[in-house]
């Protein structure tokens, strides 16, 4: 077998094209059982994830089946003359239930209380908030901000030290550039963690080096042997695994950043949303000197607001907000001010105790329908659960299953989560799915994990 390289493809994307094709063709006919992973790899060459990888991709897509413990086989479904392009339109682009990771409930978005926030904006927004503003953002929304995070999450942040983003992605991009400008070159990552955010790094030119994450949260005393600028953290809620970074880690790690002269990467990752236990405070409390804090409406409110915040420390104010005023100059000026005016009138407190609450109950029912048998992970805070497996294959196999039910869900290896893929799991998201549908979805999500 030749992988299709063409297109500036890489390793893993053009061996699924090489097998689709070889399927398309009819030279894999269905029912053919394909080399374990294994022995794949190293006929090819490559590496045993890549393998891995792609055949998980294309059990999802149902190119391929695979059980645990029976191999990988070309899918009766299948059938050769079809085209990668029609099966992809064949698939369904709405979810019946959706229950993806990392998406707020869309329909509990605070419509009336948004609406008067902008009548109210609109109505006392000086002139100069319909031209060109700073980059740093609106000084109205940085000092209810700044009150809010002292109150709310425990910060140590004034108006001054506030950057007003599009976002935690866009606030990633600014760090990796600034970071990069300043000479710095390693970053680690946890072992676990958003693939778009290591392309981030990369793209701006750093090498990652990933530390582990276990019960207590990221193993932070891996980096004492690392030569790291700066690494990128989960603390609160380690993404996707759901641990806290315990006590201890986190005063092991601020002693790193100081003595290194490091900066910590704090992307305060559904730190509102805590269920069991009280509130855990940002590293940012403990230390503003050496962390950059990271926050986002995209949870609290909805991901279309396109608003969030970066606490810079000072040294790296003035460089981060070149690097905005390059970027896209400011966010909206009218939602800013609107914001402002939720924060201003605790309107914005309010809705995220009824959030709270609403998505108690919602990880209650998801909890209590999921079957005894399978470990279950995350759920003192967040808006999903993880549920580790042992095998790639099965989570490709339940990701294959619940799409042919129309549930949308997510995967350790399916959303590049690993890397190298050498951890399985079913990402459990709760929040999403519409209100009149959400007890169907839990239902269908306990019967695709029953039949596994």
């Amino acid at each position: 077998m030749d992988i299709d390289r063409g297109g500036g493809r890489g390793l893993r994307a053009g061996l699924e094209e090489t097998l689709r094709e070889a399927i398309r063709s009819g030279r894999l006919v269905a029912g053919t059982r394909l080399p374990p992973s294994r022995a794949l790899a190293r006929d090819l060459g490559i590496s045993r994830g890549t393998v891995v990888q792609a055949y998980g991709q294309l059990v999802a897509e149902g190119w391929l089946s695979g059980q645990r413990g029976s191999g990988t086989v070309v899918a009766r479904t299948a059938a050769p003359g079809s085209s990668g392009g029609e099966r992809r339109e064949a698939m369904p682009t709405r979810w019946r239930f959706d229950m993806r990771p990392g998406r707020p409930d869309p329909s509990s978005f605070p419509r009336g209380e948004w609406l008067r926030a902008l009548k109210q904006a609109f109505a006392i927004a000086p002139d100069d908030a319909f031209g060109y503003g700073s980059p740093q953002g609106r000084l109205e929304l940085r000092t209810e901000l700044a009150s809010y995070l002292a109150r709310a999450r425990g910060l140590r942040v004034t108006a001054g030290d506030l950057l007003v983003t599009t976002g935690f992605t866009q606030s990633l991009v600014l760090m990796a550039r600034t970071l990069a400008a300043t000479g710095v070159r390693r970053v680690a990552v946890e072992a676990q963690s958003m693939a778009l955010h290591r392309e981030i790094l990369r793209a701006a030119g750093h090498e990652l080096v990933a530390i582990g994450v276990d019960a207590d949260g990221a193993r932070t005393h891996e980096l004492e042997s690392i030569d790291a600028g700066a690494v990128l953290l989960t603390p609160n809620r380690q993404h996707p695994t759901g641990a806290t970074l315990s006590a201890a880690r986190r005063l092991q790690l601020l002693r790193w950043a100081r003595s290194r002269g490091a900066i910590v990467i704090e992307d305060d990752y559904d730190g509102e949303f805590r269920y069991d236990g009280r509130p855990i405070g940002p590293l940012q409390g403990l230390d503003p000197g050496v962390v950059a804090y990271g926050g986002t409406t995209s949870k609290t409110l909805a991901p279309g607001v396109r608003l969030g915040w970066l606490a810079v420390p000072g040294d790296l104010r003035e460089a981060v907000m070149a690097e905005k005023r390059r970027a896209d100059w400011h966010a909206g000026a009218l939602d800013q001010l609107a914001f402002a005016e939720l924060l201003r009138t605790n309107k914005y407190d309010g809705h995220v105790r009824r959030m709270r609450l609403h998505y108690q109950r919602r990880r209650d029912a998801v909890l209590a329908a999921v079957h005894p048998g399978l470990r279950v992970l995350g759920g003192a805070a967040g808006l999903n659960l993880l549920i580790p497996l042992e095998d790639p294959l099965q989570e490709a196999a339940i990701l294959s299953a619940a799409r042919l039910e129309g549930l949308g869900l997510g995967g350790l290896i399916a959303d590049g989560f690993c890397e190298p893929p050498d951890s399985a799991g079913v990402i459990v998201g709760y929040a999403a799915a519409p209100r009149h549908a959400f007890d169907r979805a839990v239902e269908t999500l306990a019967s695709v994990l029953g039949r596994q």
